[in-house]
């Protein structure tokens, strides 16, 4: 009895061992054969998505570098208008505000009559110098309007360096492929393709430049213009030397239109002297020798 006993919990612990490693080792292959699946079906995403892959990684690269140590790009504008007492002194002010703030002068124009002038003066100062400049010129007279813009081009930053680094690697195989050409088709088509690619990483290396100059120093438009002339009351003085200035302008006039028109007086004169000298004359005699 006690043999048989042994032998059936031989037999049972032979099967449950036997289905153990039986499921341990369907588990195994499960498990290897999704791991293999998995390594497969990534290699062709890689593979067909190469350019997307790349650009993220070239962003990111960006995300880490400049990106991350500017926090975000801003492009950073902004459009004054003071009122002042004198025009061109002002501008001189913000000319030496510019400068200090390390800027220059993009530029400058002044303008009107002299009782009353205005002006414009666009200036370029480093971004981080943006809101210290702007306080200083409005400073200088009464603001009249105020706006102050700021354009994030993180993403349009990142986008285009993402490109030109794929545009920078099709150079790359291109150059190897031309090298491997046999035949002058062959290299006609690698080289159209090679200058259009570098077409295209000129005028995105372009526009990456353009965004870093716009970023690193920031543009404010300033337009001046001077008050308007106050007048107290009536002021006799200023009305006769009106009416004085008024009388020479009327008598200048006269003399400018008259040097104008008396030349054409004096030859109408003469014809018409000579028509009637003619008339009275020597007509009469021709037709009184008829």
């Amino acid at each position: 009895m006690n043999k048989k006993l042994v032998v059936i919990a031989a037999v049972m612990l032979l099967i449950i061992t036997m289905f153990l490693v039986s499921t341990a080792f369907n588990f195994g292959l499960g498990g290897t054969s999704e791991i293999s699946y998995d390594r497969s079906y990534s290699g062709f995403q890689k593979s067909e998505f190469e350019l997307s892959a790349n650009s993220l990684d070239t962003g990111n690269s960006i995300l880490n570098g400049k990106a991350i140590s500017m926090e975000r790009m801003i492009i950073s504008t902004g459009r004054l208008q003071l009122e002042v007492d004198n025009v061109p002194s002002t501008v001189n002010k913000i000319t030496n505000i510019t400068v200090q703030q390390g800027g220059f002068i993009s530029g400058s124009s002044v303008s009107g009559y002299e009782e009353r002038k205005n002006g414009q003066v666009t200036v370029r100062v480093p971004q981080k110098n943006f809101y210290a400049a702007v306080e200083q010129i409005e400073a200088l007279g009464t603001v009249k309007s105020k706006d102050l813009q700021g354009q994030d081009v993180t993403e349009q930053y990142i986008d285009i360096n993402a490109r030109l680094g794929n545009f920078k690697k099709q150079e790359e195989r291109l150059q190897e492929i031309l090298k491997m050409a046999t035949t002058v088709k062959d290299v006609l088509e690698i080289e159209r393709e090679l200058n259009r690619v570098r077409g295209e990483i000129e005028s995105l290396t372009g526009k990456l430049n353009y965004l870093d100059k716009s970023i690193e120093m920031s543009t404010i438009t300033v337009n001046v213009n001077e008050l308007a002339p106050f007048f107290e009351g009536w002021g006799i003085t200023d009305a006769l030397k009106q009416s004085v200035n008024g009388f020479f302008d009327s008598i200048s006039g006269l003399i400018v239109f008259t040097g104008y028109i008396l030349p054409i007086a004096i030859y109408l004169f003469l014809v018409i002297f000579i028509g009637m000298g003619v008339k009275k004359k020597i007509i009469p005699r021709l037709f009184g020798k008829q």
